[in-house]
């Protein structure tokens, strides 16, 4: 999906996106009928609406407890809506829960699928920036479409036995006369391409071109793209905020979460989608980190299998977008920071202040001691114990001041609201 440009025609930008967007599933589903018939026309509105259905549906998950919304809440940037660092399943038993952050759902309408070799544009292709892309902290999942697949036969997740155990809860929804509509009268009879039929499938489709919806999963409507657009100017806290964000020497933070728009005009998304190791905390909280041999190494496994032959990727995650970041209440892959003021903070300080990220000031703890060189040392990472880190107190408050001008209109309030307990 195209994204927008820096001063873009400004009337016409929210129907120019809904139309882009419109095509873009027309696409999909057309792509998907040439190996089975998906739908009877293209109707985006209708599977729009289908999909949202399913996102807030509870009863599509074991216990009936969880829906898709209650880990990714439209008002928290389809985040999470509280201070946990992870998310409780809707499973059996209910309270059973993963090891892993809810990542936001907006702004992932461009990220490529999973490549080991990305290679710079500098001109001859010469750099190679090592593995990119894909939808989850460890890349494995490709499209919105596998990726509405994961969450609903996740243990840790929603919980569901099998494809086919989905498949009889929307049977008996009250939207499934609108799947048989959107998707033909035998949709729950058909052979699909996988376990559950088409039915599954047709699930599936509708909630990835629900996750197309611009105006809910990527409006643009922050203060920054204001500014992008020439309608607003940044305070000068903020002003300073983003000059430190860019300054390879103090922040460095737009050396993986571009800041400025492409070369085409597209506004930046604050994201290299690349994959990068940077020692975050062991958080002693979760369930599973207290068996000391448990490792969630991010490229190399446990989740993911398919790379865990390959040492020089333990210990790295996908670089999320920073959009939307003031809205979230923990961050990082495990949750293992609870403030954006500390989220930056540690970037400054994990080297120089060990002792105030790290148990027993044992630092990279969530990570076999083999696998300490993958960790990344640019900066504002670097220096000794006692030393001065490269941002002071009221830098990292700068930075804070512009990631908050990051939040799209519609969550202000969010962004503004004391954060809730982690209860």
């Amino acid at each position: 999906m195209p994204r927008p440009r820096a001063r873009p025609l400004l009337a016409i930008l929210p129907a120019a996106l809904a139309l882009l967007a419109a095509l873009l599933a027309g696409l999909l589903l057309a792509q998907r009928a040439e190996s089975a018939p998906y739908a009877q026309r293209v109707d985006v509105p209708a599977l729009t609406a289908l999909g949202r259905a399913m996102f807030f549906d509870a009863r599509l998950s074991a216990s009936g407890r969880v829906a898709c919304a209650s880990c990714h809440d439209p008002a928290h940037a389809y985040g999470p809506p509280n201070a946990r660092a992870v998310q409780p399943g809707g499973g059996v038993p209910v309270d059973r829960s993963g090891v892993r952050a809810a990542p936001s759902l907006r702004y992932l309408q461009s990220v490529p699928p999973f490549t080991e070799h990305h290679f710079d544009n500098d001109g001859d292709d010469s750099v190679d920036m090592g593995p990119t892309g894909g939808r989850t902290w460890d890349g494995r999942v490709a499209s919105a479409h596998e990726q509405a697949r994961l969450p609903l036969l996740s243990p840790a997740e929603m919980g569901n036995a099998s494809a086919a155990a989905v498949v009889a809860k929307l049977k008996r929804a009250p939207y499934a006369a609108q799947l048989r509509a959107a998707f033909g009268a035998d949709v729950f009879e058909r052979k699909g391409d996988g376990e559950g039929g088409a039915a599954f499938d047709a699930a599936l489709m509708a909630l990835e071109v629900f996750q197309q919806s611009p105006r809910e999963f990527y409006p643009y409507s922050s203060a920054y793209d204001a500014v992008l657009r020439g309608q607003a100017t940044l305070s000068a806290q903020q002003a300073r905020g983003l000059a430190l964000f860019n300054d390879p020497a103090k922040g460095n933070c737009a050396s993986c979460h571009l800041s400025a728009p492409t070369p085409d005009g597209a506004f930046p998304l604050f994201t290299d989608f690349g994959h990068i190791a940077i020692g975050v905390p062991r958080n002693r909280a979760l369930h599973p980190n207290a068996d000391p041999r448990f490792f969630d190494m991010g490229l190399c496994g446990p989740v993911r299998t398919d790379l865990a032959a390959h040492a020089e990727y333990c210990g790295r995650f996908r670089t999320p977008s920073l959009r939307n970041v003031a809205v979230k209440q923990r961050f990082f892959h495990n949750g293992a920071i609870a403030s954006l003021a500390d989220a930056v903070r540690f970037y400054a300080q994990r080297d120089t202040d060990p002792a105030r990220w790290y148990h027993r000031g044992k630092r990279f703890d969530d990570l076999p001691p083999r696998y300490h060189a993958n960790v990344n040392r640019e900066p504002p990472f670097g220096g000794a114990p006692g030393g001065r880190p490269a941002l002071d107190e009221a830098e990292i408050a700068d930075i804070v001041a512009f990631l908050k001008t990051l939040t799209d209109a519609d969550l202000i309030a969010a962004r503004d609201r004391p954060a809730r307990d982690a209860r």
